[in-house]
């Protein structure tokens, strides 16, 4: 079994069904409409092999530039050694699903102009970057009811 060289290798865990989700797959994913631009995630489902995208592109976000009747023609980003090239796949649609990340940039977006139409009005600056999350912030500890410990390692004893 060394040196396994197969095209679905160390994919055990990765195509295998979840726990309470094996069975019938619901309509609702081929019911799915894609059109050319959508932004998809690409998670190969162990229960369809047809179609089913290499396991270099599980977990991919990609976008659409091609519909087939049962099908996705899809642009995914792959690294390859030293460089990243844009790939194109064809992937069933039990293997894919419509990425949230342009929902999250499109509220955002719907947020900001919100903040800024109120801070027009308030005559003041308004800065729309996103910030990573700060340090806290400095506070007092107070030591009237609350004594400093003093913390030491246990002194080593041999014991024969």
């Amino acid at each position: 079994m060394t040196n396994t060289k197969g095209y679905r290798r160390g994919t055990r865990y990765m195509f295998a069904r979840a726990f309470r989700r094996h069975g019938t797959e619901p309509l609702s994913t081929f019911l799915r409409v894609y059109k050319v631009g959508d932004i998809v995630d690409i998670k190969g489902n162990g229960a369809f092999q047809k179609g089913m995208p290499h396991k270099s592109y599980h977990g991919k976000t990609g976008r659409v530039y091609n519909v087939t009747p049962h099908a996705l023609g899809v642009i995914v980003n792959k690294r390859v050694r030293g460089k990243i090239l844009a790939k194109r796949i064809n992937v069933r649609v039990e293997h894919i699903k419509h990425s949230k990340c342009r929902q999250d940039f499109l509220s955002r977006v719907k947020e900001n102009e919100r903040l800024k139409k109120e801070a027009k009005l308030k005559g003041v600056k308004l800065n729309c970057k996103r910030q990573p999350e700060q340090p806290r912030g400095a506070h007092l500890v107070r030591t009237k009811d609350n004594q400093p410990q003093l913390l030491e390692p246990i002194p080593y004893e041999f014991l024969v």
